[in-house]
């Protein structure tokens, strides 16, 4: 798991579970039910960071990613395959461009 400007508690809570190897990169091996109940404290705790979760789990990657908060990175799920998706200015191009085509076809 990794978090991104969170309250120091936070940090301090996932201490108990995980190992913090670099602020705010925490490794571990837990349950399931360990991991959803570290990932929805993190949801509640998060205030303005970001938090972004990577797990075994049985598909081809072998992971699964989840992410929260704001961040000009996105994960995209491409029929089963994880993405990382980079908000950049070619990407805010393509966007405006997508908003004005569907503007202009409702009319």
């Amino acid at each position: 798991m990794v978090l991104e400007n969170v309250p120091t508690s936070l940090r301090g809570e996932l201490t108990r579970w995980m190992i913090e190897i670099q602020t705010g990169v925490f490794v571990g091996t837990m349950s399931a039910l360990v991991r959803d109940l570290l990932w929805a404290k993190c949801t509640a705790k998060i205030e303005e960071g970001r938090c972004c979760q990577v797990y075994h789990t049985n598909n081809e990657q072998g992971f699964a990613i989840r992410v929260l908060g704001d961040s000009a990175r996105d994960v995209v799920d491409l029929e089963g395959l994880y993405l990382i998706g980079v908000r950049n200015a070619r990407w805010e191009q393509l966007a405006s461009n997508d908003r004005a085509r569907s503007l202009t076809s409702e009319e």
